[in-house]
């Protein structure tokens, strides 16, 4: 199928084709800027209208008081409480990294993973020379939405050492279900953070992608990334010392919504067969299992 703006509903194209004149990069400094202002007045105001907004309950959070916030952003990224996501206590499940819902899942064909229905992008494009793109061929993927009510600290979907990671500039179009559908090579075209990780079992990556109003992304072994949002030709390395994280250990946050991708080397993830598109996620549930390859 032809992969363009006309394939989408007229509904759709007319929510994607504005982003295209935005200048979405200085919009998500702004937003970022604003997201910081330690002014009470304005970040309790901006605090309470979110809240009733998207109705958000606190009770699951460890500051629970919405003045008590130092900004907005420190709202937005709260901390839960542990137990309000427990980690799924089978040891080989490959659990969710974050609370959202699914956008797609499935098997990365030919290099080639869906984003939405006529709409497919390659894993070259979306790594960007982090890794080995041939390694996750035949492996199976996971695109995780991540709305502005979610809970945005991003979470290890099981053990791993990070290999590299790589900051890769681009757009910053929304990433909402509305613009997946219309946009050809959304994630591929967004800034992102791309994280390459081994295990006995085999790599797995798993890429933050920026989006519209995402002031900042950042991880726990190197801090903010972005912004600033840059337009050269992006950043790539190797830890030193290794980094070795544990399944349900943080890893990174969002500040603003966004989406998670992750992907699997083939055998690495089978997939829970009873997930699919539109299903929502909490951070720690079971969304396949480890399959560690023998011998």
């Amino acid at each position: 199928m032809q992969q363009d703006l006309q394939s989408a509903s007229l509904s759709d194209r007319l929510l994607a084709w504005p982003q295209l004149l935005l200048p979405t990069r200085w919009l998500s400094s702004l937003m970022c800027a604003l997201t910081r202002w330690r002014w009470k007045p304005f970040k309790n105001a901006f605090i309470r209208i979110f809240m009733r907004l998207y109705r958000i309950d606190l009770n699951e959070a460890l500051i629970r008081e919405p003045t008590a916030f130092e900004s907005f952003n420190a709202f937005f990224t709260r901390a839960l409480l542990p137990e309000s996501r427990p980690i799924d206590a089978n040891p080989s499940s490959v659990v969710s990294p974050v609370d959202g819902c699914i956008s797609q899942l499935g098997v990365i064909s030919q290099r080639s993973i869906l984003q939405a229905k006529g709409i497919s992008y390659t894993v070259d494009d979306l790594l960007a020379g982090l890794g080995d793109a041939r390694a996750l061929d035949n492996g199976t993927f996971c695109t995780i939405y991540l709305a502005p009510n979610d809970y945005h600290r991003i979470h290890m979907p099981m053990d791993g050492l990070l290999h590299e990671w790589n900051y890769v500039p681009g757009r910053l179009f929304s990433v909402n279900p509305a613009t997946a559908r219309t946009l050809p090579g959304l994630f591929a075209r967004n800034e992102r953070v791309g994280t390459w990780f081994d295990t006995p079992a085999g790599p797995f990556a798993m890429i933050l992608v920026g989006a519209l109003f995402v002031g900042s992304m950042e991880t726990v072994w190197a801090g903010q990334i972005s912004p600033p949002h840059r337009r050269d030709g992006g950043s790539r390395h190797r830890p030193s010392p290794a980094v070795a994280l544990t399944r349900g250990q943080e890893m990174g946050r969002f500040n603003m919504g966004s989406t998670v991708i992750l992907l699997g080397a083939p055998g690495l993830l089978s997939l829970d067969s009873t997930k699919a598109a539109g299903e929502a996620l909490r951070m720690g549930q079971a969304i396949g299992s480890l399959r560690p390859r023998s011998g």
